[in-house]
């Protein structure tokens, strides 16, 4: 077997191979030969016809398994031989009729494509300037943390001396009749509740059951939007009669020591409260500033280093995020079969996503090569009990789930990333510098490239 590499591309490689016409006659003869044993020729007592008329007879059938028998094999053998690591199928072209047509006197010539990771060359990746912005914790976002867990612990208490109003919570029996669809299975819904001038609720019924009391009766006409977030009442015109039973305000707890323990044995008094959530935000923060501080740290090293990626790999990236976006969406209640969704659109920007995200990797993978980077036995352990603890599976339900995603191998090669990066950070020189705003400095660089 004769083989000759050509490149393509950085990512493609094409393997022309020919396939001497004696090692073929061997393959034809023998197959022929099987044909003949069995084969019912008329005219031929059964095992006996000549191998010519066989060969005629079963033309089609015959040359099928001998390529079948050859090709592979030729194929897995070329690719070793070049020491080639394909990724997924190779693609293989026939060029040669004259040796189909002729099986045992030419050599059979074909090629194949083979999609292959590039080569990397690595340029400086120690000694990167790095920043790291660490968001300063400041009275107001202790306060506005307080007032977070006021709001949860706040109570509903009935409203008696006065109609309902913006921010109550009205509890009503809602009849609705669609307008312009009589034969409309009618709205019926018991004890709703409704926070007037609330996220979703539409003005007329906060118009409506403004001044409104326990008891009272109310009736009025609602245009819902056609975009409105409830399809089922997205573009309709509702007739409603609704029947008020409660009306209840929300009150915060006081902002004193007796509620500040509530909250926790560590706890003891409104000071104890706000240092223990400054020290909470203060790790959240540093945690924030450190992970911010990586992806530029990966970003950077993306920029020095642009090479042509495999489409395949890009492809199966994009569909993956696709994939996930689509279960997010789903889980949110949104309809991902909505025609008002641009998915090419969101496809084109997942893409660059993947991109992006398939450079960091494999050059996070180079690097980890270079150093001799490697993940122990006992560090896959740890992980492995690390996602147990978190998503709060036993150890050998997450390697169930982890085995259908390429197993131990995947979880591997995330450890070696990670180390890879920690490498990275490591030999970075990195500078702690005051924060800056996101919007900020995309304004500033906007400036200067006017």
């Amino acid at each position: 077997m004769k083989t000759e590499l050509k490149e393509i591309s950085p990512t493609r490689k094409q393997i022309d191979i020919e396939i001497e016409a004696d090692a073929v006659r061997q393959v034809y003869d023998r197959i022929s030969d099987n044909y003949a044993k069995a084969a019912t020729v008329p005219g031929f007592r059964p095992g006996h016809a000549p191998r010519a008329v066989v060969r005629t007879r079963y033309k089609d059938q015959i040359r099928t398994e001998v390529l079948r028998e050859l090709l592979p094999s030729a194929v897995q053998n070329a690719i070793g031989e070049h020491k080639l690591e394909a990724l997924g199928e190779p693609e293989l072209n026939l060029d040669n009729t004259e040796g189909l047509d002729q099986l045992g006197q030419k050599p059979i010539t074909f090629n194949v494509s083979v999609e292959v990771l590039p080569e990397i060359k690595l340029g400086e990746y120690t000694g990167l300037e790095i920043a790291r912005r660490t968001r300063q914790v400041k009275d107001e976002d202790i306060d506005r943390v307080i007032e977070q867990l006021r709001e949860s612990s706040a109570s509903l208490q009935p409203v008696e001396d006065r109609g309902a109003q913006v921010g109550d919570t009205v509890t009503a029996n809602f009849h609705g009749k669609f307008v312009n669809e009589p034969d409309a299975e009618p709205i019926n819904v018991e004890d709703v509740d409704v926070v007037l001038g609330g996220e979703g609720v539409v003005q007329e019924i906060t118009d409506n059951l403004t001044g409104a009391k326990p008891d009272d009766e109310k009736a009025f006409t609602v245009e819902y939007m056609s975009d409105f977030s409830a399809k089922g009442l997205a573009g309709k015109t509702i007739e409603y009669t609704v029947k008020v039973s409660a009306v209840r305000v929300k009150e915060l707890p006081e902002l004193d020591d007796e509620w500040a323990q509530s909250l926790g044995d560590e706890v003891e008094s409104v000071a104890d409260l706000r240092v223990k959530i400054r020290s909470d935000l203060e790790a959240q923060t540093k945690n924030e500033a450190e992970g911010k501080m990586r992806a530029d740290l990966v970003r950077k090293l993306v920029e020095a280093h642009q090479f042509e990626l495999p489409e395949r790999l890009i492809e199966h990236q994009t569909e993956h995020r696709l994939e996930s976006v689509v279960r997010d969406m789903v889980g949110q209640g949104i309809d991902p079969r909505n025609p008002n969704l641009d998915w090419d659109k969101a496809r084109d920007s997942l893409k660059d996503q993947a991109g992006y995200d398939l450079r960091g990797s494999l050059l996070l993978e180079r690097i980890a090569d270079e150093e001799k980077i490697e993940v122990t036995q006992q560090e896959i352990e740890d992980e492995i009990n690390a996602i147990a603890d978190a998503s709060k599976q036993s150890p050998d339900q997450v390697k169930a789930i982890l085995t259908k995603q390429g197993g131990e191998r995947s979880i591997a090669g995330r450890l070696r990333n990670r180390k890879a990066l920690d490498f990275l950070v490591a030999n970075a020189n990195v500078t702690d510098e005051e924060w800056k705003e996101e919007k900020q400095e995309s304004e500033v660089s906007s400036q200067n490239s006017e």
